[in-house]
């Protein structure tokens, strides 16, 4: 018994007409009819009855439709199992500046739901790396300030981050909605590892100068957001991060920045000319998130953000935003 055969004679039941019954399986009426007449001598049972204006199902031809039904569903996913184990899944390494970052988390899951079988890889590294990873090919996106992108490194601003402060709960600025630069003055700023992170720490240093002070360094660096927090929540120091980073600890509470607002400029950075489709399909991903979640649009008023207290007003939801 072939498969084959099992298909004519599903076809045939189907459409209980030999001639559409044939048309349907691109072959002459007589080869269908010499291949049921084939099945049926190799099951010893009579399958249909026919005569030449009628074509009708027996008991047995019944009750054997059924069971062919499944054998060609069965074999139909047992050959796209194979083909999907003969071709390799689809990959994606994407750099991330930190695990955090709820932006970067928003946009993988995202591509994830659109391309079921992507395999996709994180790399916790600093944006400078990210760039060398990407020119040497060892990375295929990466997320952070492209200012200091090379010429083989393609970008897309995607989200300009309101940058704030972590402090703890029942620091004197958790009074205020948000903190003027100005008051951070002589206050012991915590900065990323300079080979991590240097273009946020640029954007702090240049936003405290913008306010007319330098700013007093506390003398230490931290590998990652969870880190900074768990100091700010021992009041030892305040850590500058971005609003996408402020997974805060309890009693750790994010503030935003004011006079001036600054904002960490994220963008997607990929290889200039790779075109793959993973790679198409995540900057799609981020254009569409940016678009309708108005990451690119009129900075929102950000306020405090604590987690399991109150707020003084909507931030928007920043950490789902």
């Amino acid at each position: 018994m072939e498969f084959r055969q099992l298909r004519f004679f599903v076809t045939l039941a189907e459409e209980l007409h030999f001639g559409r019954a044939a048309a349907r399986e691109h072959i002459v009426q007589s080869a269908l009819s010499q291949q049921i007449r084939r099945l049926e001598r190799e099951l010893r049972v009579r399958l249909l009855d026919r005569d030449t204006h009628h074509v009708a199902l027996t008991p047995a031809g019944a009750a054997f439709l059924a069971d062919a039904r499944q054998m060609l569903a069965h074999a139909e996913r047992a050959a796209a199992a194979a083909r999907r184990a003969a071709r390799p899944a689809p990959v994606l390494r994407a750099g991330i500046l930190d695990a955090s970052c709820d932006s970067v988390n928003l946009i993988l899951r995202d591509v994830q739901d659109h391309i079921p079988d992507l395999e996709i890889h994180q790399i916790e590294t600093g944006v400078p790396n990210q760039l060398r990873m990407l020119a040497d090919g060892q990375l295929d996106v990466g997320f952070g300030r492209a200012s200091l992108a090379p010429p083989e490194v393609a970008s897309e601003l995607i989200r300009l981050d309101p940058l704030g402060i972590l402090v703890a709960d029942g620091h004197p600025f958790t009074e205020l909605d948000s903190v003027p630069v100005a008051r951070l003055a002589g206050q012991p700023l915590l900065l990323s590892d300079e080979a991590r992170a240097p273009e946020l720490n640029q954007l702090v240093v240049e936003t405290c100068r913008a306010a007319g002070f330098t700013p007093t360094l506390f003398p230490g660096t931290v590998g990652s957001v969870r880190a900074a927090a768990e100091l700010a929540a021992h009041g030892r120091c305040i850590p500058c991060v971005p609003s996408s980073c402020a997974s805060v600890l309890p009693g750790v509470a994010w503030l935003p920045l004011a006079e001036p607002e600054s904002h960490y400029p994220w963008s997607v950075l990929w290889r200039a000319g790779d075109d793959c489709d993973q790679v198409k399909a995540l900057i799609a991903a981020a254009r569409r998130l940016s678009a309708h979640r108005g990451w690119l649009g009129e900075a929102a008023p950000a306020t405090r953000q604590r987690r399991g207290g109150r707020r003084r007003r909507s931030f928007g939801d920043l950490r789902a935003s």
